[in-house]
């Protein structure tokens, strides 16, 4: 085929300047014959370019093709390389052509492959593979009070699918928790999802689309390898099938208010509920999404071999009494780190306090809703039994419930020694509530020792009535005086003698 200034000279010469065919044809040495056709065509269609048949690459190709996209899941070093699938073919295809011929088409395909990923992420809705997360609120019942929680849908817009879990934030923590549960009940990782700006993944955002993220979010993606888009700033539009999917979630399966009594069982029957919600045909498809999460599914990375540990580390100065604050709550560590910094350990369900070794103080439930204060005894009790003299100087008396106040205000150095020994022995899981009822059981009398504590604590434990039998007050009978010596002795011989005579 001539070159388009050719074609545009001959059709000038001929059809402007009334050349010959032939003379022309001299000028450029080509075959008269030539000049006609492009003198006259009418029209110049774009040439397809012809596919010849491969009788030795056709059979094997959608065999290559199979492992070119498994290894697109896995890490570079897992992937096969254009030699082992040479010998693979000849082993096991028996494939008779050459390793150029293999590497070329391998070099190829690789390529193609990419680039289709890569358009695959510009118009997310339309590919399998992709996701699309985001937070909605819904009412919940916990213990017979209405709270609002939020809840976390990822939706896969190529199959009109989703998954759900619910958290008791927004933060960081709960988002990769999260993310991480969904990913291994689906045993993949989409390749690419989309975000709002959520505070949680993204500290700041910056000019010209780029993004300051936040570093326990950028490990996460780094771990898990898939690809991470982000709305522009007002443009919630461009995530517009999680939004829809959120309120979908909310309008079928969380109103009206659902009854929460523990979290995570409540949790665990949500992956059901989304699994026979694709039991119905696509929207638009007219293909049971269950067929279409399928297709989603083929696409995804594998899992890596380890979980993310999902928590974040950060270093707090404790006050005087030995507390350190986080997000507005206050946990306590121990009355040897007053004032001094300690490490936290935070994730979206418990703050582990550790010293400057990395060794665990002492580990709390994370503190959500109004409750503002969670204090473990143990490390204060175990330090104040041994010096009863420093409480009074510490103002932990503040700390305690005030029936227990009132009374080791009341105690002797020796008895409160005993006393916050029994706390440390009696106290499970930071519960005052059954030593308060003991202690006020056994101050009916008086004052009471630690054994009557004791006794009615585990009369109360036991459902048994046997601390009645313990009291202050019992009724003594009269005793008559003693004499210590030998002289009675003496008084009974001169009875006895005098009796005789």
């Amino acid at each position: 085929m001539l070159a388009v200034a050719q074609i545009d000279y001959i059709r000038h010469e001929v059809n402007q300047k009334g050349g010959t065919y032939s003379s022309v044809a001299r000028k450029m040495e080509i075959d008269p014959r030539t000049v006609s056709k492009y003198a006259n065509q009418e029209e110049f269609k774009k040439r397809e370019k012809q596919t010849r048949v491969s009788p030795v690459m056709g059979p094997v190709k959608p065999i290559i093709d199979k492992w070119l996209k498994e290894d697109l899941k896995k890490k570079k070093k897992y992937h096969r390389t254009a030699k082992k699938m040479y010998q693979q073919l000849k082993k096991f295809h028996s494939f008779q052509g050459a390793y150029r011929t293999v590497r070329d088409y391998v070099s190829k395909r690789k390529y193609e492959l990419r680039e289709d990923y890569r358009e695959a992420a510009l118009p997310l809705e339309s590919f399998p593979g992709t996701a699309q997360v985001d937070f909605g609120t819904a009412p919940f019942e916990y213990y017979s009070e209405v709270i609002e929680l939020p809840y976390l849908v990822m939706s896969f817009p190529y199959s009109n699918s989703f998954y759900f879990q619910v958290f008791p934030s927004e933060n960081t923590e709960c988002l990769l928790e999260g993310l991480q549960r969904m990913f291994q009940h689906m045993g993949g990782v989409p390749r690419v999802i989309r975000f709002d700006n959520l505070s949680p993944a993204v500290k700041k955002v910056m000019a010209k689309g780029n993004r300051e993220l936040t570093q326990t979010f950028e490990r996460f993606t780094l771990h898990y390898g898939f690809k991470y888009e982000f709305c522009n700033p007002g443009k919630g539009n461009e995530k517009g099938h999680v939004e829809a999917m959120v309120k979908y979630v909310r309008n079928n399966f969380l109103l009206p208010e659902c009854m929460i009594t523990e979290l995570d069982q409540f949790n665990e029957t949500l992956w059901e509920l989304a699994e026979e919600d694709r039991n119905r045909p696509h929207y638009e498809k007219r293909i049971f999404q269950s067929e279409l999460y399928l297709q989603d599914k083929e696409e995804w990375l594998l899992l890596p071999e380890k979980s993310f540990e999902c928590v974040r580390y950060q270093e707090l100065k404790a006050d005087k009494y030995g507390f350190v604050s986080l997000d507005d709550k206050q946990y306590s560590t121990s009355p040897r780190f007053a004032q001094q910094r300690v490490k936290l350990c935070i994730s979206y369900n418990s703050v582990m306090v550790l010293s400057e070794k990395n060794e665990l103080i002492v580990s709390h439930s994370r503190l959500y809703g109004t409750r503002r204060k969670s204090m473990v005894w143990q490390p204060y009790l175990d330090l104040l039994s041994k010096r009863p003299k420093a409480i009074k100087y510490s103002n932990i008396y503040n700390q305690f419930p005030e029936v227990w106040a009132s009374y080791l205000r009341n105690c002797t150095e020796e008895e409160q020694k005993e006393a916050l020994r029994l706390l440390g022995k009696l106290l499970k899981n930071q519960d005052f509530s059954l030593l308060n009822e003991a202690l006020a059981l056994a101050a009916q009398n008086g004052h009471p020792s630690t054994d009557q504590i004791k006794h009615c604590f585990y009369s109360l434990y036991n459902n048994t009535d046997t601390h009645d039998a313990i009291s202050t007050n019992l009724v003594v009978p009269i005793l008559p005086s003693v004499t210590r010596g030998l002289n009675h002795y003496d008084t009974f011989f001169k009875e006895e003698v005098h009796s005789n005579g």
